[in-house]
C-alpha cells in the first residue's frame, strides 16, 4: 500500500517534577536539602531515511508521543530524561502545521534530524532554592509540559528524473524496461495508481557504478491541474525532479495526435506550477514500431523544437540511447547545481 499524505498528532514528553527532600543521616538529623531535578521530556524527532519510501506507517499509527521525564529523587538524584519519539520519514516529505498551514520542516537528506515537538524541561529540586536565610526550602518546580500539535505529512518524491505522460503512453513499460521497479502494465488506462520510484543502474568501471532515480508519475488527464483524477497528488511528485522525461505515444493510438498530447501535458504542468516548465525536459517518442509513428514524429518535430529520443518499449529499440542520454543530462545538471551552491556560499 502506498500512502503519500496523512495527518498525525505528535506530543513531546512532559518534564519530570523536582523533588523536595532533605539529608537525614545518623549524625546529621537536620541536614540540608538534597532533592534532585526532574528529567527533561523526550522530543518528537523527524529523521530523514532513504530506506523509507512512503508514509504508510503514519496512516495507521497517527498518534506519536515521546516519553515523559522521570521525577527527581532524594540524595540529589536527578530524574532520567524521557526517550525521544523518532519518526523515520522518506526523503521529500513536507511537514505542515495543520492549524496554521505553516510549513515547519522539509526532509530532503538522509540522516537529517528535525525536532518537531520539544520536550518540557524538568523542574528544579529544592536544592536550588536554598539561601542564606532559608536553609530548608520546602519548594520545588513542576516539570514543564512538552509541545504538541497536529501536522500534515505530504510526500513529494525526490528523484533525478520525473516520467510524465498520458495514460497508455507506455510509462510503466518504460519503467519496467530501464529500471528495477516493476509496475503493473496492461492495455487500459491508470494501471499505475501511485508513483513508482525506480533505479536506473549504470556500470562504470572507471568512475564506479552510478545510479539514477526515476519517478513514474501516474498518467495525467486533461484537468489534472484542477485536481481531476487526483492530479495534485500526482503532479507534486515532479516538483523536485532535476529533469522531466515526457513520454509521448507517437503511434497515435485511438486517434490521438501526439502534438496535441504534448501541448496538453505542458499546459497541465503550467497550470499546476509555472516553474515546472522551466525544468529541463526530454521527450521519449514511444511506439516507433507502429506504421504512423515516423510521420507523426516528423510533424511533431516541425512544431516543437525539443530534444527527442526515439524508442519502442515493445521492441526494446532506443532504450540504451535513452539511458545514456538521461545520465549525461542529469550529471550535467547536478554539476551545475553544485557550482551554483558553491558560488552562493
Amino acid at each position: 500500500m502506498f500512502v503519500d499524505e496523512c495527518v498525525i498528532k505528535a506530543s513531546a514528553g512532559d518534564g519530570g517534577r523536582g523533588c523536595i527532600a532533605f539529608r537525614r543521616e545518623k549524625y546529621e538529623p537536620w541536614g540540608g536539602p538534597n532533592g534532585g531535578d526532574g528529567g527533561a521530556g523526550g522530543d518528537v524527532v523527524l529523521l530523514g531515511d532513504h530506506d523509507t519510501n512512503n508514509l504508510v506507517d503514519y496512516k495507521f499509527k497517527p498518534h506519536w508521543r515521546a516519553e515523559r521525564g522521570e521525577h527527581g529523587l532524594g540524595k540529589d538524584c536527578n530524574g532520567k530524561e524521557g526517550v525521544d519519539a523518532v519518526l523515520r520519514l522518506p526523503l521529500g516529505t513536507v511537514v505542515t502545521d495543520k492549524e496554521t498551514g505553516r510549513v515547519v520542516a522539509e526532509i530532503v537528506t538522509d540522516g537529517q534530524r528535525v525536532v518537531l515537538c520539544k520536550g518540557g524541561n524538568g523542574g528544579w529540586g529544592n536544592t536550588h532554592f536554598k539561601t542564606s536565610t532559608n536553609r530548608a526550602p520546602n519548594r520545588a518546580n513542576p516539570g514543564q509540559p512538552g509541545e504538541h500539535g497536529e501536522y500534515r505529512l505530504v510526500l513529494k518524491s525526490i528523484a533525478d528524473v520525473g516520467l510524465v505522460g498520458f495514460p497508455n503512453a507506455g510509462k510503466s513499460s518504460l519503467t519496467n524496461a530501464i529500471t528495477k521497479a516493476h509496475p503493473k502494465t496492461a492495455a487500459y488506462p491508470f494501471t499505475t495508481l501511485h508513483p513508482q520510484i525506480g533505479v536506473i543502474e549504470y556500470k562504470d568501471y572507471v568512475k564506479g557504478d552510478r545510479r539514477l532515480l526515476l519517478a513514474d508519475i501516474p498518467g495525467l488527464i486533461e484537468g489534472a491541474s484542477e485536481n481531476r483524477g487526483l492530479g495534485h497528488r500526482f503532479l507534486r511528485h515532479v516538483e523536485r525532479c532535476a529533469l522531466l522525461l515526457i513520454i509521448v505515444d507517437m503511434g497515435g493510438n485511438d486517434g490521438r495526435d501526439p502534438r496535441e498530447d504534448y501541448r496538453q501535458l505542458l499546459n497541465e504542468l503550467k497550470l499546476y506550477d509555472p516553474a515546472l516548465l522551466k525544468k529541463p525536459r526530454l521527450v521519449a517518442a514511444n511506439k516507433m514500431d507502429l506504421p504512423a509513428a515516423a510521420e507523426n514524429l516528423r510533424k511533431f518535430k516541425s512544431r516543437y523544437k525539443v530534444d527527442t529520443v526515439k524508442i519502442s518499449c515493445l521492441e526494446g529499440s532506443g532504450l540504451e540511447d535513452l539511458r545514456r542520454e538521461l545520465l549525461k543530462r542529469v550529471v550535467a545538471l547536478r554539476r551545475k547545481e553544485k557550482s551554483s551552491q558553491a558560488a552562493a556560499a
